[in-house]
């Protein structure tokens, strides 16, 4: 986790070692306690001797972004290039040097994550943010309202950023706030109620201010619960916006339009699998007709579609990644001295389990627990075991095979 001092603001690196408060919630720099040393003793020019390093993040190029996911992500490689694109040209923005004197202004480009349930919208963000160093939000949009109402304001969302920020003003105004949901905001249909839509439409009226780039006053500690501490004011010009959401029902209206685009001689058919998979034929109109306000769309330029989650992906999504479920059970029986084999059928029949359940990528955790519980229970006893799991352990709740490692020599 990064510290940063209390007094310069920098952040602990190899060169500039932190000692932390007794209550480790404030730091002091290697650089902060030579200055102070030498103003109590004496050389007050401390300047010439001591620089204060701000925070700029590496500038990843796209196809090491695009690498660094590989390692995390399975499959949806358009949705990565897409996105690794996206993030190097906003950052280049934000922290390339730019001449001033050019009329051409470079406007930020916010991005829209369009798939189905645990195909990895949350997990590409969340893997950007740590390579590239910088304070991510996450927030959901089904729990913000119209300001004035019950529920999480809008502004809230900069908040948490802030203090994912460890309350850095300029670390904050350089994060990514990733929003989830999104489709569950969009308005209940084309005519208007007389009543006011203060978790639909409302909500993404009050989102445009912040996606666009403005000053928004944000108070530290978040909600209304504190009404009478300060406000902070954050620019969310440089603030890079990842709005996702599944989208239920918006390949059937993408399905319409393209009928009807292909009516008369000469039409082409669509194939199965284009039948099946329309969502990277989706148009800003499309959107509008599923309830997003087209001001809303005007402001995320960018659309990347992730496909459905194959049960091969879902094999590979258990064993490939560096992190992947596999090799964090596997630890976890090495540190009690015993070790854990999966068959690959057996592999592949918790992957079908997770498609059965059309939870994705998520729903393969649970899937796990499940059917380690019991094994767990009694895994300090499994000491110089190891345990194959097969095919009939995940279908039918059959009994692992237990076998007695070998003692190497």
């Amino acid at each position: 986790m990064s510290r940063v001092c209390s007094f310069c603001g920098a952040r602990n690196k190899d060169k500039n070692f932190f000692l932390a408060g007794i209550k480790k919630e404030t730091y002091i720099c290697k650089n902060c306690v030579v200055a102070a040393y030498k103003v109590f003793f004496g050389d007050e020019d401390i300047n010439s001797e001591v620089t204060v390093e701000e925070f700029t993040p590496k500038l990843f190029t796209p196809k090491e972004l695009k690498a660094m996911l590989d390692n995390y992500v399975i499959g949806q490689e358009e949705a990565k290039k897409t996105l690794s694109v996206a993030v190097y040209n906003h950052y280049k923005r934000v922290f390339g040097e730019i001449n001033s004197s050019d009329d051409v202004e470079l406007s930020k480009s916010n991005v829209l994550l369009i798939g189905p349930t645990g195909s990895g919208k949350t997990l590409l963000a969340q893997t950007i943010a740590r390579f590239l160093d910088v304070p991510i939000a996450i927030a959901d949009a089904t729990t913000l309202t119209e300001a004035g109402y019950v529920g999480e304001d809008v502004e809230n969302v900069i908040t948490k950023l802030y203090q994912a920020a460890n309350g850095d003003i300029k670390r904050t105004e350089q994060g990514i706030v990733f929003i989830d949901e999104i489709d569950k905001i969009a308005r209940a249909g084309e005519n208007r109620s007389i009543t006011r839509d203060v978790s639909g439409e409302g909500v993404q009226q009050a989102l445009l201010k912040i996606i666009e780039g403005s000053i928004v006053n944000i108070p530290p500690k978040g909600g209304r619960k504190h009404p009478n501490q300060d406000f902070i004011q954050i620019d969310t010009s440089n603030i890079l916006f990842i709005c996702g959401g599944a989208f239920d029902g918006l390949g059937e209206i993408i399905k319409r339009r393209v009928g009807s685009n292909v009516i008369g001689f000469g039409q082409k058919k669509l194939s199965k699998d284009e039948r099946d998979d329309v969502l990277h034929l989706v148009e800003p109109d499309d959107l509008v007709s599923f309830g997003i306000i087209p001001e809303l769309i005007g402001r995320l330029h960018i659309i990347a579609t992730l496909k459905p989650i194959t049960k091969e992906d879902m094999v590979r999504i258990l064993t490939e990644p560096k992190n992947s479920i596999v090799k964090q059970y596997q630890k976890l029986f090495e540190l009690d001295g015993a070790s854990l084999k999966f068959e690959d059928e057996a592999l592949r029949a918790i992957a079908q389990k997770a498609i059965d359940r059309k939870t994705g990528a998520r729903g393969l955790r649970s899937i796990m627990e499940e059917l380690l519980i019991d094994i767990m229970f009694e895994l300090p006893e499994l000491k110089g075991y190891e345990v194959v799991i097969t095919p009939d352990v995940v279908q039918k709740g059959a009994k692992p095979l237990y076998l007695k490692q070998k003692k190497s020599a």
